[in-house]
């Protein structure tokens, strides 16, 4: 799955978790960062064990965090990958079919992560880019 970089993002939806949380939100997108580690390694350990089971919750989280933040193709696949092990664990087969979201997963957290943190470190200095109000 192929994102360019401008499409990480929604930054309408960024913008509004940012107004939302207010004062908590570096410290919400801290745990979002913990918790994205986390659960990718978890993803990625239980893949390599052959336990759907154990992509679900893990998946699960990062989707619902990765969404809270505008982040919509990392909770896309994040949702794609804890389908697929919902399914598998009712029917008891193993979830090879995610391992193509599964590698895809690190990378495209990572990029989001660092698109995240960079746009909401008090230190840069913005410009407002064409087509975007600055925020």
């Amino acid at each position: 799955m192929a994102v360019e970089e401008k499409d990480l993002v929604d930054w309408t939806a960024f913008a509004r978790a940012r107004a939302e949380l207010g004062a908590g939100f570096v410290r919400i997108l801290g745990y979002f960062r913990e918790d994205g580690v986390k659960s990718v390694a978890a993803i990625e350990a239980a893949m390599r064990a052959g336990s759907a089971a154990g992509m679900v919750i893990p998946a699960h989280t990062l989707k619902g965090e990765a969404l809270q933040f505008g982040a919509g193709p990392l909770g896309a696949v994040a949702e794609r990958i804890e389908t697929i092990a919902r399914d598998c664990v009712e029917s008891r087969d193993t979830p090879e079919e995610a391992l193509s979201d599964i590698v895809a997963l690190r990378p495209l957290f990572d990029a989001t992560l660092a698109m995240l943190e960079r746009e909401s470190n008090p230190l840069v200095a913005r410009r407002p880019a064409f087509g975007r109000r600055a925020v």
